[in-house]
């Protein structure tokens, strides 16, 4: 490990490679996306960090930041980590996706009244 300060700064504001996803029409939209996913992500390894505190508190009674720093789940911690997290992204996104679903199902409505125009 290196003494050198880590830049956190420099390391939040690093673009990404390549062309950003393109998933709304609205500019905005895109924004909010990429602001929510931001945050699932930040909340994410907290939920990490805090079960890594717990485990090792129940098991040792006291911790050190080293403690957690070098914290290795067993496979059923990481299974349980894996559930836990994937239930989480499922309840956020949850209504993302069912307006994603709105709009799908409004696109079909408007194919088939279009069809239907079409064939008078």
């Amino acid at each position: 490990m290196t003494d050198a300060p880590f830049d956190w700064m420099a390391a939040a504001n690093k673009k990404a490679k390549g062309k950003r996803p393109k998933y709304f029409d609205d500019p905005e939209d895109e924004r909010i996306l990429s602001i929510l996913m931001s945050v699932v992500g930040e909340v994410s390894v907290l939920r990490e960090r805090l079960d890594t505190v717990e485990r090792l508190l129940e098991s040792k009674g006291t911790i050190t930041r080293e403690d957690i720093e070098s914290y290795e789940p067993d496979k059923l911690a990481a299974y349980e980590r894996g559930s836990m997290i994937r239930e989480y992204i499922y309840r956020v996104m949850r209504g993302p996706h069912q307006m994603v679903q709105e709009l799908e199902q409004n696109e079909k409505a408007v194919e088939e009244v279009s069809k239907e125009l079409k064939e008078i």
